[in-house]
């Protein structure tokens, strides 16, 4: 779906006749470009985190670690190179994105909200619980059934490294990330369209960001068939509802949902190869484990994902 089709979130600040109410971002007339972004929050974010993502990830898709257009790898850090080849895109897209619409379009008060969700972190302990021993639970499930045998146990170094890691993806992919796909994207959606269709929308667009990634090492290039970004975008659109039922029932604390994103990779990346050596990918695993997880709660919640739009943004987090 095109980012130029999305209509404006209701959730934008009305254009103001006279003085500027100190906090908000002063109208330069309907018009002009602040004008603009107040009326289309939505497609200004998406296209920036689009554009400033791909652009900046350009240089890695045609190094030897991609297309071998240019003949320059870039350099390993802690094992891999996507810290420096995937990251910087990463962090120039979503959160700056979010960041900078938010500023423009709202203002002080805007940019207090968006910040507000990063420090909803006094939850109560079972939704931390759900999701550290929930996450691996399912994808453990999901690889044996796949695999038609139980899984190899972890060894002692892999459970060492294994908050560590959770930590560093943290910083890494749920902090470049969810500041704007579940920060700014989520609340702005689903007051325009609901849970459900909000959902709809949101997954797809999450998934259609990393495509230019599949033709670099991120991706596994050049062993990649049609089917892996296809089933990609399918498990982005599944996983999203259950990131939405997670935001929506912590009162839209981002840390938690950083924490479900991440809990993810970090398991995937650290674990999964030395536990189920005789599989060879992660994306069906991740597909099916997904897909059962969305139709649950959908069915679960009636498609409305725990969303509460009186509450939606009270700023008290539930336990």
């Amino acid at each position: 779906m095109s980012t130029s089709t999305l209509p404006s979130s209701i959730g934008a600040p009305a254009p103001m006749t006279g003085a500027t109410p100190a906090g908000t971002a002063p109208d330069d007339g309907p018009g002009g470009l602040r004008g603009h972004l107040r009326r289309r929050p939505l497609l200004w974010f998406f296209t920036l985190a689009f554009a400033l993502s791909w652009v900046a990830w350009t240089p890695y898709v045609l190094s030897e670690n991609g297309l071998g257009v240019w003949h320059f790898s870039f350099p390993s850090a802690l094992g891999t190179t996507q810290l420096l080849g995937v990251l910087p895109g990463a962090y120039l897209g979503p959160i700056l994105s979010a960041f900078l619409v938010t500023a423009a379009a709202d203002g002080r008060e805007g940019l207090r909200v968006w910040f507000g969700r990063f420090t909803k972190w006094r939850i109560s302990r079972r939704w931390y619980a759900a999701i550290i021993l929930t996450v691996p639970a399912a994808l453990t499930v999901t690889s044996a059934a796949l695999g038609g045998r139980g899984p190899v146990l972890p060894s002692a170094a892999l459970l060492v490294a294994y908050l560590p890691g959770l930590i560093l993806q943290m910083l890494t992919t749920g902090l470049a990330e969810e500041p704007g796909w579940r920060d700014f994207a989520t609340p702005r959606l689903q007051r325009r369209y609901g849970p459900l269709v909000g959902t709809l929308i949101l997954g797809p667009l999450w998934g259609a960001w990393h495509l230019p990634l599949f033709l670099s090492d991120w991706g596994g290039w050049p062993d990649v068939t049609w089917t892996e970004p296809v089933e990609f975008l399918l498990t982005t659109l599944a996983f999203s509802f259950v990131m939405a039922w997670f935001f929506n029932r912590t009162r839209e604390s981002l840390p938690l949902v950083m924490l479900l994103h991440t809990g993810v990779n970090n398991y995937f990346s650290l674990a999964w190869s030395d536990m189920f050596p005789w599989l060879r990918s992660t994306t069906h695993v991740f597909l099916i484990a997904s897909t059962v997880a969305a139709v649950v709660l959908l069915v679960a919640t009636r498609g409305r994902l725990g969303y509460e739009p009186e509450t939606a943004e009270a700023g008290t987090p539930r336990g």
